[in-house]
């Protein structure tokens, strides 16, 4: 019996978020261990299955740096990197595009369909929804190109949210396209932070392989806002690799995402515990 008596306990701790959530939009950025695990994979899938379910309307924006290496090396073509960059050449692009879109975004598409979702994987390319420009960085002082590497210029969200309307899950491969019909490989976590804003979401979810962002004793912070995040850089709280995912997601919340959550994709069903719990298990970020 009181096992019975938690688990309802814990519906009605959900219940006021599955009120506040139904009828807004979630983009969830999926990537990391999320994708490789099979046991991980089956859970966030089956979170985001019943986000739709009881209102809420789920975009996932995923990545697939681990199938194209692979399917690179496959190919007997090397993989070069550039300030930590993929440098894409046009051969890297042809199977940048087939693996991205052809592989990774039809095989999560199925899984939330197993898993008693509906499911349409697009990219950037249909509708012309991302187009991008060439991407560069700098080297030794000097502006250098990644070849097909694409920088965001509009995210036009009209595709996304016809699908979104409807009973589908819009699964979106970030793959881009120039004026002239070039498609281009983008950072994943830039795609999700720019249909993030292109809808209006009221949140963005990345999962990582992270805790979430840590204190100076090495605790997870809960709930920052915009100004704690900067106090935290400038205090060296936040430093390294951590610092370009926070600015990432002021990024993402000024131009008019509510909220932000940095989660760890390692556990089990993260996105329900994130959302439909009191504390969470990541880091919110608000504006």
């Amino acid at each position: 019996m009181n096992s019975h008596i938690e688990k309802a306990n814990v519906l009605v701790e959900a219940l006021p978020y599955m009120q506040k959530l139904s009828g807004k939009t979630i983009v969830v950025k999926y990537g990391g261990n999320a994708m490789i695990n099979e046991e991980l994979k089956e859970t966030i899938v089956e979170d985001i299955a019943l986000l739709k379910l009881i209102g809420a309307n789920p975009i996932v924006v995923h990545g697939g740096g681990p199938d194209i290496t692979s399917a690179l090396k496959n190919a007997n073509i090397e993989t070069k990197f550039i300030n930590g960059l993929r440098y894409t050449d046009a051969d890297t692009m042809r199977i940048a595009q087939m693996v991205l879109v052809g592989k990774t975004n039809k095989e999560i598409v199925s899984l939330i369909e197993k898993h008693g979702g509906n499911a349409i994987g697009i990219s950037g390319i249909d509708g012309k929804c991302i187009k991008c420009e060439k991407k560069t960085t700098i080297v030794d002082g000097k502006e250098v190109e990644l070849g097909f590497v694409g920088n965001i210029v509009k995210v036009d969200g009209k595709v996304v949210n016809l699908i979104c309307k409807d009973k589908y899950i819009p699964v979106i491969a970030p793959i881009g396209i120039d004026d002239e019909g070039n498609s281009y490989n983008i950072n994943a976590d830039d795609v999700a932070s720019a249909v993030a804003a292109a809808v209006g979401a009221e949140k963005l979810i990345f999962l990582t392989d992270i805790e979430g962002v840590k204190d100076s004793n090495g605790n997870v912070i809960f709930e920052m806002n915009c100004d704690q995040v900067q106090e935290n850089i400038k205090s060296g709280v936040i430093s390294g690799g951590m610092i370009p995912k926070v600015t990432g997601c002021v990024d993402a919340i000024e131009a008019g995402v509510q909220k932000v959550h940095i989660i760890d994709g390692r556990v089990h069903h993260c996105l329900l515990l994130e959302i439909f719990t009191d504390t969470g298990i990541g880091t919110m970020i608000t504006n």
